[in-house]
């Protein structure tokens, strides 16, 4: 969990004890990216979806990513994302995205009001389009 955001790490790691206690375990199978690995995924995603357009919907570029900074986590195995998407906000722990239900990004201000509404896909975040 190298180059995560201290506040992100720390409410994973209480959100990881308590999901144990409820016999679920997380696994983080994407933290941090480097610059040159999310443009290998951007890449990638051009290869596979055919545009541009169409990667920016599943893949950031590496200056928006939220990977990049260290602000984004995903989530692996369904059990521990239903136990997010039930009690993430508790901890501050959101799903941004509708099409990708393993991306949690931390909103301290869910922990009060609730996880933001969710945007369809990263192309209608705002911060994408810097």
């Amino acid at each position: 969990m190298v180059n995560l955001d201290p506040g992100l790490l720390g409410a994973l790691r209480r959100a990881a004890t308590d999901a144990k206690d409820d016999g679920v375990e997380f696994f983080v199978n994407g933290g941090w990216r480097s610059p040159e690995y999310q443009d290998q995924l951007l890449r990638d995603a051009v290869s596979l979806y055919g545009s541009e357009k169409e990667a920016a919907r599943w893949v950031a570029t590496p200056e928006t990513s939220a990977h990049v900074s260290g602000d984004a986590v995903d989530i692996g195995r369904s059990d521990a994302r239903a136990w997010l998407s039930e009690h993430g906000a508790e901890y501050g722990l959101c799903q941004i995205y509708r099409n990708e239900p393993w991306h949690y990004e931390l909103r301290p201000g869910a922990i009060h009001l609730g996880c933001p509404p969710m945007y369809d896909d990263p192309s209608h975040d705002p911060r994408m389009r810097r």
